[in-house]
């Protein structure tokens, strides 16, 4: 484990695997390093590769007040670690945090971005306008299981009665454990998830090559996003995986990204 340190002094924990060009991994929501390690391994074969823990999550730290800008300092002080330029793949909530750094920074090189989650249209309702208010009430308040299911109810979409599998399930103590992080994710996605057009003004500040991918079997909203974000910058190609949803396995998308990222 290596550290690096953001702008306002946060430690960020991260792990340098292989050797090649410098591609960064960021994870979405409940997502620590051991999470993207088995993608990382793969793509070590071929990239120096820097799998960090975004801040409040493993070991990384956390320094008060949050806001997005933050989070990406935390990009940047991680991609002059890798020698001042990288590639980034990011997943979900953290497709969107790499297409916030990819508008402020000028170190990144080529994106590869696992469903964005935005809500372009209609195909599903939005947002609340309070969505990431009430996440901050509720990690104020110590409720990490109500974190978790507004999250999975709210935003993923969920029937209510898919919860109670969950929480039997092995990865519940895990999404406890890091529910206070997922009003950051809120915050990097919130403003494009209300069923509107994604802003006009990224196919101007978005440039660099960058691959969107999607799984074949992922619910219409989030593919109609993948396909809006591809339409809309002007060096962007789509993937779709098929068989995979959400979630894609390890060995079924490393070899795509290898093949774009070389």
């Amino acid at each position: 484990m290596l550290k690096a340190v953001s702008k306002d002094g946060t430690t960020l924990a991260y792990d340098q695997l292989g050797d090649g060009p410098a591609v960064l991994i960021v994870g979405g929501a409940f997502t620590d390093r051991r999470a993207t390690r088995p993608l990382a391994d793969l793509l070590a074969a071929d990239f120096t590769v820097l799998n960090y823990d975004r801040r409040g999550r493993g070991d990384s730290g956390d320094t008060a007040p949050f806001a997005v800008e933050r989070e990406i300092e935390d990009i940047a002080a991680l991609i002059e670690q890798a020698g001042g330029a990288a590639a980034v793949f990011a997943h979900s909530s953290g497709a969107a945090l790499a297409i916030e750094a990819a508008r402020a920074l000028p170190g990144i090189t080529q994106l590869a971005l696992y469903e964005p989650p935005f809500i372009v249209d209609d195909s599903r309702p939005p947002l609340p306008g309070d969505y990431v208010a009430h996440l901050q009430e509720l990690t104020a308040a110590g409720k990490r299981e109500e974190i978790v299911e507004y999250f999975m109810t709210v935003a993923v979409g969920l029937p209510a009665e898919f919860l109670a599998p969950m929480r039997d399930g092995e990865m519940w103590p895990h999404m406890i454990a890091l529910a206070p992080t997922v009003a950051y994710d809120g915050a990097a996605v919130a403003a494009n998830m209300m069923g509107r057009p994604l802003p006009s003004e990224w196919s101007g500040e978005i440039t660099v090559p960058t691959l969107v991918l999607d799984g074949e079997n992922s619910p219409a909203w989030q593919r109609d996003s993948v396909q809006a974000l591809v339409n809309l910058l002007p060096d962007a190609q789509r993937h779709s995986l098929p068989g995979a949803d959400h979630g894609a396995p390890p060995e079924q998308l490393a070899p795509v990204l290898t093949a774009f990222l070389r």
